[in-house]
């Protein structure tokens, strides 16, 4: 499906950055190790390479990929992209100062929560997660995201999920957002940034 989706001329999300991404940069230390999970055509990897980060990302489209190579490449910045599932990732191998998120809702509840459990993992004590995505009621907007509601976040449902992280931001508000032909208006957006004890 995201192979299809990808196949285009231009970039479905666009080439710059998530809002979210260039708010809450500045809570990493310089030089940080990060990993990007299910990035696509590579907008937020290469914007944080951009700023001086180590940057792993991994997707589990080749399409999308050649694209997020070929904008790194153009950008003149560096991402070690890798082609995976969520699933099929190395989640034993090197830990990371951050594991970033961004409209990564295509889990179902279930499957969901085992992703949340896999990330925390990968997470240095003291790292970060960054979570972004849609509330519930984006549904009603239609203007980006899944088309289930059960695939959204709550803040209740990540801050139990990280239950013992201390809570850097969590913010549920609505804005309208401009990022490619696939996230265009009025959004339902949820923010989570929290710190793994340690």
């Amino acid at each position: 499906m995201w192979n299809q989706r990808y196949d285009r001329s231009d970039y479905l999300f666009g080439t710059e950055p998530a809002d979210f991404l260039r708010d809450q940069a500045s809570v990493l230390h310089a030089g940080s190790d990060a990993l990007f999970i299910a990035d696509g055509e590579g907008r937020n990897s290469v914007y944080l390479a951009g700023l001086g980060h180590r940057v792993v990302a991994f997707d589990a489209s080749d399409v999308g990929l050649e694209k997020a190579k070929r904008l790194a490449k153009k950008s003149g910045v560096e991402v070690e992209f890798q082609l995976s599932d969520i699933f099929a990732w190395d989640w034993q191998g090197p830990s990371f100062d951050a594991v970033i998120g961004i409209f990564i809702q295509f889990l179902p509840p279930k499957e969901r929560t085992q992703a949340f459990e896999l990330m925390k993992q990968a997470i240095r004590p003291g790292g970060l997660i960054l979570l972004h995505g849609y509330a519930p009621r984006q549904i009603e907007y239609k203007t980006g995201g899944p088309p289930d509601g059960a695939n959204m976040y709550t803040l209740e449902m990540l801050m139990d999920a990280f239950e013992g992280f201390e809570i850097v931001r969590a913010e549920d508000y609505d804005r309208v957002i401009s990022e490619g032909p696939a996230h265009s208006g009025l959004s339902a957006l949820i923010d989570f940034v929290a710190r793994k004890p340690g």
